[in-house]
């Protein structure tokens, strides 16, 4: 008798080790796809930016097209991105023109001097912080989720649930580099 009652408390723990192994994935899986809408909220809200950002532009530099239409094809990638990882990619070309954008706003005086683009451009700055934020926000929880199924024992139940590898956000060569302005 004493033999099956161990076998059931064994056979007992072992079925509660692997449903909290495999909540314990579900919960890291769900903290990534939380972070990812956090970070798809902000680039929203920069999007919904740039469209009065470009108009106060055009109308001091006029002749920086080029610049001007790489910001607003840029945002529409962004728009016409669906998976996240089509998002980052349109988001690191963004952020490349966005940067280029403002380079070129330094050789306007009377546009950095406008009331309008100062509100504009701290709003983007701001925005931009808590997409930084966000982005390290959803690496951690890639981080921890994919340490999570890679390590063992998680790593044979990860397989076994079909838990896949998240890839986290990385940022484009052309976003770390500092923009060339030419006149």
């Amino acid at each position: 008798m004493i033999p099956i009652i161990v076998g059931i408390v064994i056979v007992f723990i072992v079925i509660v080790a692997i449903a909290g192994l495999y909540n314990n994935m579900v919960t890291l899986r769900n903290r990534i796809d939380n972070a990812w809408q956090n970070i798809d909220t902000q680039l929203q809200r920069r999007g919904d930016l740039i469209p009065n950002l470009v108009e106060t532009v055009k109308g001091y530099a006029a002749h920086e097209r080029a610049t001007l239409d790489a910001v607003v094809t840029a945002r529409n990638a962004m728009n016409a991105a669906s998976t996240p990882e089509d998002k980052m990619a349109a988001d690191n070309m963004l952020t490349g023109a966005l940067r280029q954008l403002f380079a070129v706003a330094e050789a306007y005086p009377d546009l950095k001097a406008n009331s309008n683009f100062m509100q504009l451009q701290t709003s983007l700055e701001d925005t931009e912080n808590k997409i930084s934020y966000a982005r390290q926000s959803y690496n951690d929880c890639v981080l921890n989720y994919n340490n999570a199924i890679q390590t063992f024992p998680g790593n044979i139940f990860a397989g076994i649930f079909q838990f896949k590898e998240r890839t986290g956000f990385e940022a484009a060569e052309a976003a770390r580099e500092a923009p060339h302005v030419k006149f």
